[in-house]
């Protein structure tokens, strides 16, 4: 579930007059946090989308989407690096857990889920890569189907069969129209796929890309009430913290990121069992990803490490 792509879809579309359809929370960790924020770039942002479903209390929620979000100076090309949510890491004392080693989306969890679950995950990610955020955007499941619905469906190509182990839907290979319900239904998958939890990540990122299409394609300034709908969905799933940036100045400064200079990367690493449990551990050129991040060279690192990177 590519949940946290509401954030950037939001962005796309919201004006002045919805900001108020957002919940604004401090979501980031003191630690984890950019001193000031450069609307000129290098720009990096958390999005973190949760498995909430209505009912669930925050403490019972689990990370299913974590993504990396860095636009290099110039801002006009993004690399969308998807964490791993089994990626083994260090956390951090927080939210009355007293820290320990654990998979990642486990941080969200201990942390109590909602605003102060952000703070132990962003802590988690800022002592692992050692990136500050410049915001972060924090999703729930529901919101992201209202979306793509709301938006006319998106196109999604399916390269390889695809059966889903929780409608027994069956997603044929080819480009295809996805409603929410099936969107969703198919970013979640990862069992009986050749790469696992690697294809879902690739799959998670191929959704955002769809979804941005869609959202350029729907000339939504031409139809005030299909955009009303729009930002009144995203508004009611979507919290967010901007670093003290107002919402219109960072539009404004995003308004030439386009989907076609999108790049969906994948953390280097590997998957290893312990103790009868299965985790992913970072390899050596991981945290050279990361210090591509920091120093804003993600352009030579891609080129470097083709494996690792997908056009959306």
């Amino acid at each position: 579930m590519l949940l946290a792509t509401l954030a950037v879809v939001g962005l796309r579309v919201l004006t002045n007059r919805y900001e108020g359809t957002m919940t604004r929370a401090e979501l980031l960790d003191p630690s984890a946090r950019a001193d000031r924020t450069d609307l000129d770039g290098p720009l990096n942002y958390l999005l973190v989308g949760s498995d909430r479903r209505p009912g669930d209390a925050d403490s019972e929620q689990r990370t299913d989407t974590i993504l990396i979000v860095h636009v290099p100076p110039g801002l006009r090309e993004g690399y969308l690096v998807s964490v791993p949510r089994d990626l083994l890491v260090a956390i951090p004392p927080g939210g009355g857990y007293p820290g320990g080693e654990d998979k990642i989306n486990t941080a969200y969890e201990y942390g109590g889920g909602g605003q102060p679950g952000a703070h132990l995950l962003s802590a988690t990610l800022a002592r692992l890569t050692g990136i500050r955020f410049d915001g972060a955007a924090l999703v729930d499941f529901a919101g992201l189907r209202n979306v793509i619905d709301l938006l006319g469906g998106v196109e999604m190509c399916v390269r390889g069969e695809v059966r889903s182990i929780h409608t027994d839907r069956v997603f044929r290979p080819g480009c295809q129209r996805m409603d929410g319900a099936q969107a969703l239904d198919y970013v979640r998958q990862r069992y009986d796929l050749p790469g696992g939890d690697y294809d879902r990540q690739t799959h998670q990122q191929q959704l955002l890309g769809a979804m941005l299409e869609q959202a350029g394609e729907t000339r939504l300034r031409t139809d005030p009430v299909r955009l009303h709908r729009l930002i009144g969905a995203v508004g009611s799933s979507l919290t967010v913290d901007t670093n003290g940036v107002p919402v219109e100045d960072l539009l404004l400064a995003l308004h030439g990121l386009a989907t076609d200079g999108l790049r969906g990367v994948q953390v280097p690493s590997y998957p290893q069992m312990i103790d009868q449990v299965s985790y992913v551990r970072l390899d050596d050129e991981g945290d050279g990803l990361f210090a591509a991040v920091r120093g804003s060279r993600m352009s030579e690192w891609a080129g470097a490490h083709p494996r690792w990177v997908t056009r959306l």
